[in-house]
């Protein structure tokens, strides 16, 4: 998928254009995002970079970062995608000037939407104005039960199979590898420890099996109390892999949560422990 960020470099063709921000490519994300590919048109995104409700000092649990919500969309096989810097001036405009100027010069001629879509200061417009404008404003319907703020319930309570049904897809924790303890190697199963975008949600704490690099992975999230820590760590034991993953940008599936994090009273008793959530993971299978 072709990305631009300067609309006047933005090509002016026919588009059938897709408007949101997809935090997440959901279910009802996707249903919006098939309909522009179903136009006939060259179907193309327009979604915000902050997410306006950052950019207004509101404090969201993103459900992917930017970089990953354009792979997922990329992924659908929509052509292009526009994104708008999203400021409190962008937030001023109004409908009809959102759409002389984001909408217009790249050649819209089909809208798609959520029957939720609002748009422009104070969120006036929607497509019944768009319509009015002059383009071909379809309302895509919402899917029953889906919507971002569930799935983040979801996540926060450990239930990634839940989740994974309203995604339409296995629930991720994205981050770049950086140096860890290296206490995994002494135990002999080294982990990958990621730094984490601080925008983005992280489930909740436990063990849970899942992949990460074409590998299956025991992922642990949590402080790490059998050693007495504190601070928030995302680490990842892949199975049957050895390399160097540091600096690497890398996406852990979180197929299902084993259990909760856990002191022992020995570390004998961890590392059989942790023999067992490999095992685990290596029978688990992703949601379906």
């Amino acid at each position: 998928m072709k990305v631009e960020r300067d609309i006047a470099r933005v090509e002016r063709r026919s588009r059938a254009v897709a408007i949101g921000t997809f935090d997440g490519v959901h279910l009802g994300h996707r249903r919006v995002l098939q309909a522009a590919l179903a136009a006939g048109l060259t179907s193309t995104v327009v979604t915000f970079d902050p997410h306006p409700r950052i950019a207004f000092g509101y404090e969201v649990e993103l459900l992917t970062t930017f970089e990953r919500r354009l792979e997922l969309i990329g992924e659908t096989g929509v052509e292009e995608a526009l994104v708008v810097e999203f400021d409190l001036e962008l937030a001023k405009l109004e409908p009809e000037e959102f759409a002389d100027t984001v909408l217009r010069p790249i050649g819209t001629e089909v809208v798609v939407a959520g029957a939720d879509f609002r748009f422009g200061s104070g969120r006036t417009g929607d497509l019944g104005l768009l319509q009015r404008l002059g383009f071909d404003a379809r309302t895509v319907p919402l899917v029953e039960g889906v919507s971002s703020s569930r799935i983040r319930d979801f996540l926060r309570a450990g239930e990634v199979e839940r989740a994974s049904r309203l995604l339409g897809r296995v629930p991720e924790v994205e981050g770049i590898v950086v140096a860890g303890d290296a206490r995994g190697g002494t135990l002999g199963f080294p982990t990958a420890n990621l730094r984490l975008d601080p925008g983005l949600l992280v489930p909740a704490y436990g063990i849970y099996a899942g992949a990460a690099d074409g590998h299956r992975a025991a992922i642990s999230i949590g402080t790490n109390p059998h050693y007495g820590g504190e601070e928030r760590r995302v680490e990842a034991h892949l199975l049957d892999f050895s390399g160097d993953l540091y600096g690497q940008r890398i996406v852990l599936e979180l197929w299902r949560r084993l259990r909760e994090e856990q002191a022992f009273s020995s570390e004998e008793e961890l590392v059989a422990q942790i023999a067992r959530d490999v095992e685990q993971t290596r029978a688990a299978e992703p949601p379906r």
